[in-house]
């Protein structure tokens, strides 16, 4: 595993790019007995000092909300760093454990896609410390691979509230609610909590593809583990997957047309590995760095 480097979107993928940098790098993947959380308040966003900008939190959350009513303030899981464990002695494997707080919708609105978001951060070499500032709420990304070798890229909706008409790799969030999580909750057994939100790391990736492209569950394998990227634009961090699909390519397209969020798109794409990387430059910058990610992952496979 590797910790803070940089990639771009063609081949060598350690160069630096102005569009993602990879917080996380597992490219020999991480099964979710390698992938603990602790979940805790230390975690969750700090209020800047200057309260001009704490206000314009509000204000541009109800800015949104007049233009859409649609909007609603859904709580998230926040992004705060995380802590590697390369494996030694009689237990080989590595692990890593991430480091999530609690935010929400509204406060990501009003801090990561303020049009002020980079006042919100802090000059530091410590990503945790230069974003203490901001929601920072942790998306997920599926690198899902077809039985006909092809991976799967949405376009975007042109209607969608972040990334309209770009390509994209299914995804969304993983979910507090999903796990019984509105709060922190200190008389609450917290070891068990932090198994239940590590559990929803992997449980939420399904349910995402399950949801945006159409297949069934018991499709899919088991989800592994291959890093975070964040987008430099809005500081957007994600943790992405790669997941192997045991149908073909024609009989996912058959499905995708009755996808329960299929409104969240307009097309799917089933692509090469080349095809794949010359999409890159048309995908947001966490996706880009989700793409680098996997590519990290073929070169170390070809390796072993």
């Amino acid at each position: 595993m590797e910790k803070a480097e940089t990639g771009g979107t063609t081949k060598p993928f350690n160069e630096p790019s102005p569009h993602f940098k990879l917080l996380l790098s597992c490219p020999s993947g991480l099964s979710p007995s390698q992938v603990s959380v602790v979940f805790d308040e230390t975690y969750d966003r700090v209020p800047h000092p200057d309260m001009s900008l704490e206000n314009s939190i509000s204000e541009i959350w109800d800015q949104r909300i007049q233009r859409s009513t649609s909007l609603y303030n859904g709580q998230k899981f926040r992004y705060g760093g995380h802590m590697l464990c390369n494996g030694d002695g009689c237990d080989k494997e590595s692990r890593v454990c991430l480091h999530l707080g609690l935010t929400d919708y509204r406060t990501f609105v009003g801090t990561n896609l303020n049009p002020l978001w980079e006042k919100f951060l802090v000059i530091s070499k410590d990503d945790s410390i230069r974003c203490q500032h901001t929601s920072s709420p942790l998306g997920n990304g599926a690198i899902v691979e077809t039985s006909d070798k092809k991976i799967l890229v949405l376009k975007r909706s042109n209607d969608v509230g972040e990334f309209p008409g770009h390509f994209v790799f299914p995804g969304g969030h993983p979910e507090p609610q999903e796990v019984g999580i509105s709060f922190h909750q200190h008389e609450i057994d917290s070891e068990a909590i932090n198994k239940k939100v590590s559990l929803e790391m992997f449980d939420s990736i399904i349910r995402e593809v399950v949801e945006e492209i159409g297949v069934p569950a018991a499709s899919l394998c088991e989800p592994v583990f291959i890093g975070i990227s964040r987008r430099e634009l809005n500081v957007r961090p994600a943790a992405f997957f790669s997941i192997k699909c045991s149908l073909d390519s024609m009989e996912i397209q058959q499905m995708y047309s009755s996808a329960q969020d299929g409104f969240e798109s307009t097309e799917l794409y089933m692509v090469s590995v080349s095809d794949l990387e010359s999409m890159g430059s048309r995908m947001p910058g966490c996706h880009q760095g989700g793409l680098a990610l996997y590519m990290l992952m073929v070169e170390a496979e070809k390796n072993v």
